[in-house]
């Protein structure tokens, strides 16, 4: 597993704000830096699927846990 560059906190916001928030956040990462994301809107496991996809970056990995979804995401 990679260690984590930054966490950035999600929990309560609505889609796209949780994909604003992260990708404002990945541009002040260096390429391969991992990006800890969570997030409590469950429209959020689609959206970072399709956000990584359409910027290249890579989902590492997507995971949930009760009623909160924790993405880890690779600048690329």
């Amino acid at each position: 597993m990679s260690a984590t560059a930054q966490e950035l906190d999600a929990r309560g916001l609505n889609c796209p704000l949780p994909i604003l928030r992260a990708k404002k956040a990945l541009n002040g990462l260096q390429q391969g830096e991992v990006l800890s994301v969570r997030a409590t809107d469950p429209g959020s496991v689609k959206d970072f699927d399709a956000f990584c996809k359409a910027t290249g970056n890579e989902l590492v990995s997507s995971e949930q846990s009760s009623d909160e979804y924790v993405f880890q995401i690779r600048k690329n």
